[in-house]
């Protein structure tokens, strides 16, 4: 029996996109701590840069920060080049980039019959462009990338890829339908990839957040005024029964497992890290 340990993802090499975002911040320490070497990829180039520089002065492992859209193909095949140069052929990938915005929001939870002067508030104030940026930023953001960069392990014949999905990929939130239905393309999509890769030697899995406060739903869970959670907050934290929301270093060692040959079995599959939001039925 071999020793169970993260030995054997020693410097390997990992892309991470949407590195410099709040979770994509910790993956890549968390990356570090196992002696991957990373390329840290982000919209925001200098953001990735930075971090990366940060990673190994912390950890002395050698990390690469890049500007990247997730969404522009050639872009990427040019950021493959350089990450080749830099760090060598690529082991793992982890497709982090992703969020909401306001435009693909609804004002209001539910449509009340009360409320029916103000429909611009509900589904169908919703703009079609916003929801389809969001769309398009969660699925497509995976699906390009995974294009681009899985083949160096169709050729090694072994690699693991961990797609970030969430929490509402399995039942919708209210307000949020882009996303809600982005994710859930998303966990599709890795059962979908996880079966066509198998016989070369690829896994894929993906993992769901449940509620840690980022960028992208500061807005909606923290009362700007107060510092104070929202009344959506205040719900969302009501139905965690461990109280409250996760920290972001919480999802490394799941992350570290999926990667590593300890998980050699595992495949297609979405790991909930939700504090047990997802077992509990509200009573």
């Amino acid at each position: 029996m071999s020793n169970i340990n993260f030995e054997d993802l020693k410097e390997k090499v990992c892309v991470l996109t949407g590195g410099a975002g709040i979770i994509g911040s910790a993956l890549a320490h968390g990356l570090a701590s196992a002696g991957i070497r990373t390329a840290i990829l982000d919209i925001q180039g200098e953001k990735a840069k930075m971090l990366a520089d940060q990673i190994e002065t912390d950890w002395k492992s050698i990390t690469r920060g890049y500007q990247g859209n997730v969404l522009d193909r050639s872009a990427l095949e040019d950021v493959k080049r350089q990450i080749h140069q830099d760090l060598g052929p690529i082991d793992y990938l982890i497709n982090a980039a992703g969020g909401n915005a306001p435009k693909a929001t609804t004002q209001l939870e539910n449509l009340e019959t009360s409320g029916l002067d103000d429909m611009e508030q509900s589904f169908f104030g919703l703009d079609p462009e916003g929801f389809q940026w969001v769309f398009d930023l969660n699925f497509k953001g995976t699906l390009i990338p995974s294009m681009v960069f899985m083949p160096d392990m169709v050729k090694k014949q072994k690699g693991a890829v961990i797609n970030i999905s969430s929490m509402a990929s399995y039942r919708p939130l209210t307000k949020i339908p882009a996303y809600s239905a982005a994710k859930a393309s998303v966990n599709n999509f890795t059962q979908w990839l996880s079966v066509h890769m198998a016989k070369v030697g690829i896994r894929v899995n993906a993992i769901a957040p449940g509620f840690f406060l980022t960028r992208q739903n500061h807005f909606l869970l923290v009362d700007e005024a107060t510092g104070r959670p929202t009344p959506r907050g205040k719900k969302i934290i009501d139905n965690t029964p461990l109280g409250r929301y996760g920290e972001v270093e919480e999802i490394q060692g799941t992350v570290l497992y999926l990667l590593s040959d300890l998980s050699r079995f595992v495949t297609g599959i979405c790991i909930p890290v939700d504090g047990g939001y997802s077992a509990y039925g509200g009573v």
